[in-house]
């Protein structure tokens, strides 16, 4: 039955990062206002582009996210590129938020290990990051399940450069695999109601909480 189980869980896994909708050229949306900050948000399993649990937020990403690898998280990554870009050449002097949950935390994750020395004035929310690098054993979930994903997806670590970034993962195995795996999906989905509201997050948030509590870089 524990066999079961954990097999059971290593689906559920794979889908909760990145099963969703790809609603193709009409998820884009004109540039926003200048005023303010410019958040957006890139949502996980099941998500919209126009409902990814995120809330206050400027923008949702859509993206391909019904095959949970690589190339859906690239995918993903190109897509968030192009709509910051956009925004930042109509808008240059307007800081950007950025935040993500599960696969999309992933797909921000990416864009941020890639694209901080030509992008600045900009911070990240990774909510439940399966590429979360923690403490020994506790690591997300790509890092034990990396070759089944590939590339960008797998692995993990916490490579940000000078990008404040806030790492929020609570007794979840998809970005803890330290915690129970049979909490799943109810840990997964049930912990972060408060972190999915874009003004609960201010614009230079560098810090990890880590099962409630807070820790330093």
């Amino acid at each position: 039955m524990r066999k079961k189980n954990i097999a059971a869980l290593v689906t559920g896994l794979l889908a909760i990062t990145g099963l969703s909708v790809w609603t193709g050229p009409s998820a884009r949306a004109a540039t926003a206002p200048c005023d303010g900050t410019y958040s957006i948000a890139v949502g996980g399993w099941r998500s919209h582009w126009w409902d990814d649990r995120f809330f206050n937020v400027t923008q949702h990403v859509g993206y391909p996210t019904d095959i949970p690898n690589g190339a859906s998280t690239q995918a993903g990554v190109n897509e968030l590129n192009r709509l910051v870009r956009e925004q930042r050449a109509a808008c240059p002097g307007q800081h950007v938020k950025m935040m993500g949950y599960s696969m999309g935390a992933a797909v921000v994750h990416v864009w941020v290990t890639t694209n901080w020395t030509s992008f600045d004035n900009v911070n990240a929310i990774l909510v439940a990051d399966p590429k979360r690098q923690g403490p020994p054993g506790a690591d997300g979930g790509t890092g034990v399940f990396g070759p089944a994903v590939g590339a960008p997806l797998a692995g993990v670590d916490r490579f940000f450069g000078n990008v404040p970034v806030k790492s929020i993962c609570t007794v979840d195995y998809v970005c803890d695999t330290s915690a129970n795996p049979l909490g799943y999906p109810a840990d997964h989905i049930n912990h972060y109601d408060v972190d999915f509201d874009g003004n609960h997050h201010n614009d230079n948030a560098n810090e990890q909480w880590y099962n409630g509590v807070w820790m330093p870089w």
